[in-house]
């Protein structure tokens, strides 16, 4: 079978020290345009896992689906303002919008099906990329990690994730197809760098869905490396059946599985962002 390339990289992370004051956020969009490759799942429980080691965590849904709101147990549907509001009406305040969660740190700005209207909506609005950064301004104050779960495509709402974040976490499938996929994304965020974010840079590529056991996964996960470098992150999520049932049970691996394999590697990745910030 060979030596596991994933295995090869990884070393022990240090815990982050604790913080003495929260705040100003800084601001991750996880995106990816081919769907299904663990951007929500990814938002939810590095949300959580940070928020584990102090730090006060704000997750954006903005995805029309509301799959980050369904993951962290909130009935989409059901609410009455959502970030769609922000978006569209100058009067909305945040910190009316905000819910908390059932995860200690963590709050959520939520999303519903109101959120594919805002698109359109905002064709015609000046400087229409910067809707998000604006509406996200007043927040950055009370948070230390803000992360934008961003819908499968490369249309305005994702350009507002990307011109309202310092960074861009990719979380990428470990199949053949998704790494084809990715050039057209990095275009995109180099784009945005040289039209509307000159902060923006390219946080780091998240390996998921990883199987060791398959030749095909250790051979994409090889020339995700042999592209990308030190921008891969040592820490890969591999495949879990927990990852379904803790959908149904609305909240992270973290506290539904918190001594599983996934669990831990969430971790790891927190660790992982944690000490390039404070690195950068």
């Amino acid at each position: 079978m060979g030596e596991d390339p994933a295995k090869a990289r990884q070393h022990d992370l240090p815990d982050p020290a604790p913080l003495v004051s929260t705040g100003p956020a800084v601001v991750l969009a996880v995106c990816n345009q081919k769907g299904g490759v663990g951007k929500t799942t990814s938002t939810i429980n590095l949300g959580a896992a940070l928020a584990e080691f102090g730090r006060r965590v704000l997750l954006v849904d903005f995805d029309p689906q509301g799959a980050l709101s369904v993951g962290l147990g909130i009935a989409p549907h059901d609410l009455d303002v959502t970030v769609y509001n922000l978006l569209v009406e100058r009067g909305t305040n945040p910190t009316d919008v905000v819910l908390r969660t059932s995860v200690k740190g963590v709050d959520l700005l939520p999303a519903n099906i109101d959120l594919s209207a805002a698109e359109i909506q905002l064709v015609n609005e000046v400087a229409r990329e910067q809707t998000l950064e604006r509406v996200l301004r007043p927040l950055l104050p009370q948070y230390d990690y803000i992360l934008i779960d961003c819908q499968p495509s490369l249309g305005l709402l994702t350009v507002n994730a990307l011109t309202a974040a310092q960074g861009v976490l990719i979380p990428l499938e470990c199949e053949y197809f998704s790494l084809r996929g990715v050039a057209l994304l990095i275009d995109t965020v180099e784009k945005v760098r040289d039209r509307l974010n000159p902060e923006l840079e390219l946080s780091g590529i998240l390996a998921t869905m990883y199987d060791p056991r398959t030749i095909h996964a250790r051979e994409v996960f090889s020339r995700i490396v042999e592209a990308f470098g030190d921008i891969v992150f040592q820490t890969t999520i591999n495949r879990t059946v927990r990852f379904p049932e803790t959908t149904v049970a609305g909240e992270p691996i973290t506290s539904w599985a918190p001594t599983s394999a996934a669990a831990d590697a969430y971790r790891n990745l927190a660790r992982e962002i944690l000490a390039r910030d404070a690195a950068s």
